[in-house]
């Protein structure tokens, strides 16, 4: 497992193949998939798709409403069955006192029985008005009977002990233990009541017709009246049962899904590699494009499955946005573009969807080359919600020919959906912490002279601050020029020194002087002026730079020599021998972007030209040449990115600042 862990971690390909089959697994997975509805719909809204035609016979079921009213009516007016038991009678006589008392006895209890005898919670119900009548069940002939003769067990007992007046007959009615005798003869018949039940229910709600194949089930715009909604019920129940007979292939569903998202997220990785290969190179940038897109994707569907046309809800032109703001325009519009391609499946209407929301995307592009205030994303936003509306009408007057059939439910979920858009601003701090990016406007923010740390350094060592101002300017000027991140380069320029705060009177800019190098041997001298690279390090990571700004530090002098310490070295070594190379070297490593490679040369510019007797064009122009060849001859920009096209704008920026710099002044005469 180990083994298997250090080869991934290795094997940079290998790491963005396995992230982008986790997105494509991950959304396909709530992709729609057979057996689900298509539709998403409710009853009392309008219908937004288009005219749906029958594509088979469908039964006419009555609606919900009309069955609980036939239900409520039905049970309102449901005449209960009780079956009556003949042999009821017949056991009662069986069980009296054998005599001849027995025979005169047996006729009062049949006429007794013949009024009807119920349990107790019948005649409650008898009495309370609920059961005024009864169907009676015998021999399989029902009828129907009021219940107004009938009585209990109890009362039966009663009446025929007060028929009775002869002695004799009333000693044996005594002795005959009657009253444990008597049971009803009519009881209820949960199974027959329940029977006739649904059958008048069923006959009731019986179909109400047939929508025949080719008709409409209901056309766009329609409400959706109850009967609408049994009917589209019916028509989905219908075909999900026709897909299964027809043993409708999931996996090859599945597998169509996948290869379609598969080929985008590919379309995607090969535009970076080829388009924006920087953004290729790093891991975490292709990490955080498919993050983002599987999260909107997930946010989308979720949003979609519960609320009928939600997705129009969700802020979409956030992809685009945090793309830009840490990439560029065109990674951004093509970020944009596949994942609008990723959730239109889901949508309705696709084609709506795609045209909307890539007007709203390229929208908010265009009106935010670069964020670096807050009130740039409320333009953006309302930007955004001006396209939306602007191409809903579009879209009405194209499909329609009018806006008859123009609601707000749409426009008010497309102006929710600008106004999120301005969340962005607090995703970016959080895409930030996440991925270890830096956006514009933490590199606006750092660049304040005010922070602490920039404070420090003024007062510290102002000959270093303001060495790191004007490298900042020459820099930025040349970053302007090549195209490179200029903010970037600024902020690098203004921390890339901050390690000669722990002993600043040993760097000439800060001397008045006195010049402490003169009391120690070269290498010492050396040791103190190169570990201003690490101070500068621990400096950062105790006031949490981000690592981007860590390596102008860490890069500023690359692999380099302190020459002159190692000069002042191989001059007092004895002949034939030399000093140590590595004593006076720094620990690197060179520069690895533009950016830094530019700093490197700037840094070198600026310090180089405070030196000059002759700030002639000639002479300014002489030392930039040599200063920038003789690194490049050193090898020191070998592992950078930078071209030569770049090398020849960047000695003309710093040219044109340093004669802007250095420019003369005439002289006043005297008064």
């Amino acid at each position: 497992m180990k083994n298997i862990l250090s080869i991934i971690n290795g094997n940079l390909v290998l790491k963005r193949v396995l992230a982008t089959l986790a997105a494509a697994i991950i959304i396909v997975w709530f992709y729609p998939h057979p057996g689900t509805h298509k539709f998403i719909y409710e009853q009392g809204r309008p219908w937004n798709y288009n005219q749906l035609i029958a594509p088979f016979d469908i039964p006419i079921h009555p609606d919900s409403l009309t069955v609980r009213g036939i239900r409520d009516t039905l049970d309102a007016r449901f005449v209960p069955i009780y079956r009556v038991h003949t042999q009821i009678v017949d056991s009662i006589i069986d069980a009296l006192p054998r005599g001849p008392m027995a025979s005169r006895l047996s006729p009062i209890i049949r006429r007794a029985y013949g009024r009807g005898v119920v349990e107790a919670a019948t005649m409650e119900k008898i009495r309370g008005g609920d059961l005024p009548k009864v169907r009676v069940l015998e021999k399989n002939i029902l009828s129907e009977e009021s219940t107004a003769t009938f009585t209990t067990p109890r009362e039966l007992y009663l009446r025929i002990d007060s028929a009775i007046t002869d002695p004799v007959l009333r000693r044996y009615f005594l002795t005959a233990d009657l009253h444990s005798l008597l049971r009803p003869n009519l009881v209820y018949s949960e199974a027959e009541s329940r029977r006739h039940y649904d059958n008048e229910f069923q006959t009731l709600t019986a179909d109400r017709g047939v929508i025949l194949q080719g008709q409409a089930i209901i056309n766009k715009g329609d409400i959706i009246s109850p009967q609408d909604f049994t009917n589209l019920h019916t028509y989905e129940e219908l075909l999900d049962a026709q897909q299964s007979r027809q043993n409708h292939s999931m996996l090859l569903t599945w597998l169509g899904q996948f290869m379609f998202v598969s080929m985008l997220l590919t379309l995607l990785i090969g535009y970076l590699a080829i388009i924006a290969p920087a953004v290729y190179a790093g891991f975490r940038a292709v990490l955080f494009i498919l993050s983002i897109i599987t999260l909107f994707f997930l946010i989308a569907a979720g949003i979609n499955a519960f609320v009928p046309g939600g997705v129009y809800i969700v802020p979409l032109a956030i992809v685009p946005i945090l793309v830009l703001v840490f990439f560029d325009e065109r990674t951004a519009l093509f970020t944009a573009a596949v994942t609008i391609l990723l959730i239109a499946p889901i949508t309705s209407f696709a084609l709506e969807f795609i045209f909307l929301e890539f007007c709203a995307s390229a929208a908010a592009v265009y009106s935010l080359r670069e964020l670096s205030q807050r009130s740039q994303l409320l333009r953006t936003a309302a930007i955004v919600a001006v396209a939306y509306v602007l191409g809903y009408v579009a879209l009405e007057l194209l499909m329609n020919g009018s806006l008859d059939g123009w609601t707000w439910r749409m426009p008010v979920f497309l102006a929710a959906n600008a106004l999120l858009v301005s969340i962005a601003y607090i995703l970016m701090f959080a895409v930030e912490r996440v991925f270890g990016f830096v956006s514009v406007v933490t590199l606006v923010e750092l660049s304040d002279t005010n922070q602490p740390l920039l404070r420090q350094l003024s007062d510290v060592c102002p000959g270093t601050f303001q060495h790191a101002m004007a490298v900042s300017n020459l820099a930025s000027d040349a970053a302007r020029a090549m195209g490179a991140n200029e903010q970037l380069v600024r902020a690098g320029a203004l921390y890339h020194d901050i390690g000669k705060m722990t002993n600043p009177a040993f760097f000439t800019e800060n001397q008045h002087g006195v010049n402490p190098h003169d009391a120690l041997p070269p290498e010492q001298s050396a040791r103190i002026v190169i570990d201003h690279v690490a101070d500068g390090l621990r400096a950062a990571d105790k006031a949490g730079l981000p690592g981007v700004i860590k390596d102008f530090i860490r890069e500023h002098h690359g692999a380099g020599k302190a020459k002159y310490f190692y000069y002042q070295a191989a001059q007092a070594c004895p002949e034939g021998k030399s000093p140590d190379e590595e004593t006076f070297t720094y620990p690197g490593p060179n520069p690895r972007s533009r950016e830094t490679s530019l700093l490197m040369m700037a840094d070198a510019v600026e310090a180089a030209s405070r030196s000059l007797k002759d700030y002639s064009r000639e002479s300014i122009s002489a030392l930039v040449d040599k200063i920038v060849d003789g690194q490049i001859a050193d090898g020191m920009h070998n592992d950078s990115t930078l071209e030569f096209r770049d090398v020849k704008l960047i000695k003309a920026a710093f040219v044109k600042r340093l004669m802007t710099i250095y420019h003369t002044r005439i002289a006043y005469p005297k008064a």
